[in-house]
């Protein structure tokens, strides 16, 4: 009979499944395990990838998503294990975490459940590691942040329970799913965990289970392990906080009385409304807070030019009407600032060419249609000159001013290349490089750290040395070989660089990838194919926007002249161009379908993307030269192509 049973629910994490999978099996050695998997309908060929490299995982295979809690049932119901371990998909283990935990849970009858120190992609605690019980009053603190006011207080902090130390064994009330260590023998008696939970709130429920049955949930920094995902972006949104405390909302009823349960129901119901209200309020200022003030900026820039032209050169106070203040400059303003956002002024980075290039185009647009205007409108080519040459300037050093003052940094130039360190041998630096080649990250700099403690020849340091390889090459990202590399050093490593801003990934071994995140508040990436997509940049996707609707609005405009469809290629178009008004297709996509989940996504197109121009790296790869190279011209040419009858979708 095996000493431990561990489960792993997947569900689309073909990379993160791998990852864990190998740092279980290092994990192993010691003990007698049997690790199932269970997939709830994953469409990522990811239990392929377990059936090739790990034939020794017994894995179930559901036709739906069946949700968290029932697919770790359906695990634990068939394992023979005296301690079950339920373990997210996005974790990496030490190489002794299993070893410890079973040794102190067979030290200590009492303990039902055992929770391990967790850290996020970066290296940084996660205070989920160790919880209070969703009390009313623990919740009503956490969601009014008086928690994160007062973390330390026994009263306040109770959720996260962050008055207990990081580094000491004690016992919680809430040990969090990722990494949940169960005695079989707690479950036999408690029941497994309740198919109501979806998918929050379970480990919550058990966890509570576990002390009305007389256990104990101890939560055990004697091992760490790195939870890359942690609370992922996602989570931040309202949608999670409704669905999240709706689960808090049922396990309420479960166990509260109906009287207090209702009470608990009201003060969720509040909390929900008045976070979704912060969400909405502090994402509304964060999107507009810098056009308003480059507004306020430029307008004020006007009037004034405006006040001056009167006074030094009119001679006439008040010379301009009252609606040429509140009406025709903030128009002069708008279209300049709509000429920003088009460029891509702000989008994040901020660039100072696609500032400049918006407020010039702006301007000389502004300055073409003045001259259309009725002459009752044209109340000064002067001021409108002034004006555009202030909005260009301001603009210009407005956003020095931010950049300078860390507000709002600024890129002056074209992106540098990332400066990474390498903690691996020559041949497996090899293998990575190789990778990052293949995956055409862009790196300016690229060192090599020795695994060990001795330097190689080929190295910069050793890997006591990282810290100060860091400091010195001023180093963007770290990559860990896995093959050279033991877990618990990577860990350990990552925990004391976790001040540091740099971000830390992992080459598993023998794997096509490389995978980490930077911080809980981010979900996990891949360097699998890490393409720097043009199509990726907010910028292009609303560029190639305009292009559609301008195009289509060229053809609705084509009815005047009749004769030009007898072009077949035309007509057949034509007959598109609703579609691609409504935004529900575009006039150029993906040829065949998409399943690369590394794409940036794009609607069905019209016509696709095949052409020429495949000769490159991705040679015959189409999809993914047209996304990583994309500009409004190539949709140009590929419909001029089209037009002409020589595309391959003829």
């Amino acid at each position: 009979m095996p000493q431990l049973s561990i489960v792993i629910v997947n569900y689309n994490v073909k990379h993160f499944l791998e990852q864990v999978l190998l740092s279980v099996d290092a994990a192993r050695q010691q003990l007698d395990i049997e690790v199932w998997v269970v997939d709830n309908n994953s469409v990522d060929e990811s239990m392929e990838m377990v059936e090739e490299k790990f034939p020794w995982v017994k894995t179930i295979l559901n036709k739906e998503n069946v949700g968290f809690s029932r697919a770790n049932n359906q695990a634990i119901e068939e394992s023979t294990s005296p301690y079950v371990l339920l373990l997210n998909p996005d974790t990496v283990l030490q190489e002794d975490t299993l070893t410890k935990c079973v040794e102190y849970m067979d030290q200590q009858p009492e303990v039902g459940g055992l929770g391990v120190r967790m850290i996020d992609g970066k290296g940084k605690f996660l205070p989920e590691s160790k919880r209070g019980l969703p009390t009313p009053k623990a919740a009503f603190y956490k969601m009014t942040g008086l928690a994160s006011v007062f973390p330390r207080s026994k009263e306040f902090g109770r959720y996260h329970m962050k008055y207990l130390p990081e580094f000491e064994t004690n016992e919680v009330d809430v040990l969090a799913g990722a990494f949940m260590m169960l005695r079989k023998e707690t479950l036999d008696k408690i029941g497994l965990l309740d198919e109501q939970f979806f998918m929050y709130g379970e480990d919550i429920d058990l966890s509570y289970r576990i002390t009305l049955g007389g256990y104990k949930n101890v939560y055990y920094p004697e091992t760490t392990i790195i939870h890359y995902k942690g609370e992922s972006t996602k989570k931040r949104s309202v949608n999670y906080v409704k669905v999240f405390y709706n689960a808090m909302v049922l396990f309420a009823k479960k166990h509260y009385p109906s009287k207090r349960a209702g009470q608990f129901a009201f003060w969720i119901q509040l909390a929900i409304y008045f976070r979704a209200f912060l969400a909405v309020f502090f994402r509304g200022i964060q999107q507009f807070w810098l056009p308003l003030a480059e507004f306020l900026l430029i307008y004020f820039g006007y009037f004034g030019i405006a006040k001056y032209w009167e006074l030094y050169h009119k001679f006439v106070p008040n010379f301009y009407p009252l609606e040429y203040y509140l009406l025709h400059i903030p128009v002069y303003v708008l279209v300049a600032q709509l000429a920003v956002f088009i460029s891509g002024g702000y989008d994040k980075p901020y660039r100072s060419k696609r500032i400049f290039r918006g407020a010039v185009v702006g301007s000389l647009l502004l300055y073409a249609t003045y001259a259309f205007l009725p002459k009752d409108l044209q109340f000064s080519r002067a001021i409108l000159a002034l004006g555009s040459a202030w909005a260009v300037g301001g603009l210009m050093l407005f956003r020095t001013f931010l950049a300078k003052t860390g507000v709002a940094p600024l890129v002056w130039t074209a992106p540098m290349g990332k400066r990474i360190a390498v903690v691996a041998s020559p041949k497996e630096l090899k293998r990575i490089g190789a990778l990052l080649d293949g995956s055409e990250v862009n790196h300016q700099l690229l060192v090599s750290v020795s695994p060990g403690n001795d330097r190689l020849e080929s190295s910069v340091g050793s890997f006591t040395q990282l810290p100060e390889v860091v400091e010195i090459y001023n180093i963007d990202v770290i990559i860990f070989s896995a093959k050279e590399v033991r877990a618990s050093d990577i860990i350990q490593m990552m925990s004391e660089l976790s001040e540091e801003e740099v971000e830390l990934k992992i080459a598993p071994d023998k794997g096509e990838f490389i995978i980490g995140s930077n911080s809980k508040n981010e979900p996990g990436e891949l360097f699998t194919l890490d393409v720097k997509y043009a199509l990726s940049e907010r910028y292009n996707k609303r560029r190639k926007r305009i292009f559609d609707v301008i195009f289509s609005v060229l053809l609705l405009m084509g009815l005047i002249f009749p004769f030009l469809y007898l072009n077949k290629k035309l007509r057949q178009l034509f007959g598109q161009l609703f579609s691609v008004l409504a935004g529900n297709k575009t006039w150029v996509s993906y040829e065949g379908l998409n399943t690369s989940e590394l794409l940036p996504k794009l609607r069905s197109g019209v016509v696709y993307s095949s052409g020429p121009w495949t000769n490159s790296k991705f040679e015959g790869d189409v999809n993914h030269v047209y996304a990583k190279e994309y500009t409004v011209s190539r949709d140009v040419y590929i419909l001029w192509e089209f037009l002409k009858g020589r595309h391959p979708n003829d």
